[in-house]
């Protein structure tokens, strides 16, 4: 599994969220404050789509609304394509 992490403001916060989803093979995404502690967890299962990822992004809105800077920290799938 891989992991990497971003750092953004909080009114940029909504919007990287969506596009690291829309980029795939994500399993999991943490948002943690300035400090590291973690705020914010969830999975991203295989074939969420739109409407379920609704009260998802409401809540990350309400967070971005709250929060200065955070840190987003991604877990992937490994790549298997090429096997």
């Amino acid at each position: 599994m891989n992991k990497e992490s971003f750092f953004v403001k909080g009114e940029e916060l909504l919007k990287k969220i969506k596009d690291i989803i829309a980029e795939g093979n994500v399993r999991k995404i943490i948002i943690s404050d300035k400090s590291g502690k973690e705020i914010m967890s969830f999975p991203i299962t295989v074939g969420v789509v739109g409407t379920l990822l609704a009260p998802l992004f409401a809540a990350v809105g309400a967070l971005a609304a709250l929060v200065a800077e955070c840190s987003i920290t991604v877990e992937r799938d490994e790549d298997t394509e090429g096997l």
